[in-house]
């Protein structure tokens, strides 16, 4: 029986400081909990000369990553020093070497993750990863545990704080996508170069983790359609709230008999949805079980503390699997071929800004192109120009494929010029 467990933590940054500070300040809790010590002995840092605000013993600094993952009198090795090929190659020498492994990394998860779960179950080790989604939201132990005897259909989720930070103070506050940023990254929630949070590509390795799990099957980045905010032009915003919408920047996937559809993009959600009320920095990410209904995980999506305890829950469900020796018995192997829908069979409403010229004929040339592809429309509303001569109209589909979609956008290029476009959400169906 073992009466202590020795972590080596590989980065001492934001988050790897919040779980230092945790699992030293917590000690007596997690003696309670766990029967155990459980005592950091090295942490991987970059300068060994950087003063340093920790309670750590100085002794447990190290610059050498060998030194850590070649010490075999590791139990558990915690990755959370970011970045892509340094953590993978990490991981996967922890796991040969028979380690538990914990990670917060969502670039590496969402991009080698099925790999290194396999491996994992190969090496009849631990790879747990709640911290890579939606920082302090408990949603991967959710999926994996809370609903493993519900069948998934379809999850949502605002899964980026800063491009909610971004969309909550544009609609409440009337700032710019310019003035937003700028406080975002004044307040931390940006990074100096946020085109991975505004063009969508945090998110989607966000979606790729979420799908791969609740439908038991390999989704992979290139699956994910990918739109980012800087599309959104002005006025939207304002147009959404008039039609009963909130521009929401949100992560979904669906699964049915056709396949899976994985997408990240800005859309018009019903106010009258849950989601549309997730506000500044938060996240959530809602769930429709055949069991279960509909559920919902709403918390801070990222921070030091936050995300350090969805890295610390890790440690203390490896810690449990270690004493009770069953690490290794989670079966990680996907259920379901992977299927992704075509374009044609992924369906929902679209609106439809557009700029034409105020002429007679001109509505019916272009409700003529939407009859054209089949693409039955809800209602058309015209809305002042700015300029003489010209008008602006919107059009709401009804629900068509993103194939009528986009062949409508491309055939309404030669009468219209396409202001903005946007699929719709969260709408009670009869």
């Amino acid at each position: 029986m073992k009466n202590e467990i020795s972590i080596g933590l590989l980065g001492l940054g934001t988050v790897g400081s919040g779980v230092a500070k945790i699992l030293q300040q917590h000690q007596q809790d997690l003696h309670h909990k766990l029967g155990v010590q459980v005592s950091i002995k090295k942490v991987l840092v970059r300068n060994n000369n950087k003063e340093r605000l920790s309670i750590l013993d100085p002794n447990v600094f190290t610059t050498d990553i060998n030194e850590i993952l070649n010490d075999s009198s590791l139990d558990i090795i915690v990755e959370v020093m970011g970045g892509m090929d340094e953590a993978k190659h990490a991981i996967e020498e922890a796991l040969k070497a028979g380690k538990q492994v914990v990670t917060a990394n969502k670039d590496v998860m969402a991009q080698y993750g099925h790999d290194l779960l396999k491996l994992a179950d190969e090496q009849k080790c631990d790879l747990f990863y709640e911290a890579s989604v939606a920082g302090g939201i408990p949603i991967i132990r959710t999926l994996e545990d809370g609903l493993a005897s519900d069948r998934i259909s379809s999850l949502m989720g605002i899964v980026n704080g800063t491009t909610n930070f971004i969309l909550t103070k544009m609609k409440k506050e009337n700032m710019s996508y310019e003035t937003a940023l700028a406080e975002a990254t004044r307040l931390g929630y940006a990074e100096a170069d946020p085109s991975a949070d505004v063009d969508g590509l945090d998110a989607a390795r966000k979606m790729v983790i979420l799908s791969s799990l609740a439908f038991s099957t390999e989704v992979h980045i290139n699956d994910v359609l990918v739109r980012g905010m800087r599309e959104i032009q002005d006025g939207d915003l304002e147009m959404a709230n008039k039609f009963g919408y909130t521009m929401k920047m949100v992560g979904s996937s669906k699964k049915d008999e056709d396949g899976i559809e994985v997408a990240v993009e800005p859309i018009f959600l019903a106010d009258s949805h849950p989601l549309a009320s997730v506000n500044n920095e938060f996240n959530a990410v809602y769930i429709y079980g055949d069991a279960v209904g509909e559920t919902m995980l709403y918390g801070p999506g990222a921070g030091s503390l936050p995300t350090a305890t969805s890295v610390v829950s890790d440690i203390i469900a490896a810690c449990r699997n270690l004493l009770l020796e069953v690490n290794g018995k989670r079966v990680h192997s996907a259920q379901h071929e992977r299927v992704i829908k075509p374009e044609s069979s992924r369906f929902a409403k679209y609106f439809h800004r557009l700029l034409v010229k105020d002429e007679v004929g001109v509505l019916s040339k272009l409700t003529a192109i939407y009859s054209k592809h089949g693409a039955s429309l809800q209602s058309v509303m015209q809305h002042p120009a700015e300029q003489d001569g010209q008008a602006e109209l919107v059009f709401l589909t009804h629900q068509i494929s993103r194939q009528q979609h986009l062949d409508v956008l491309n055939d309404l290029a030669g009468t219209a010029s396409v202001i903005s476009h946007y699929r719709i959400e969260g709408e009670e169906t009869a």
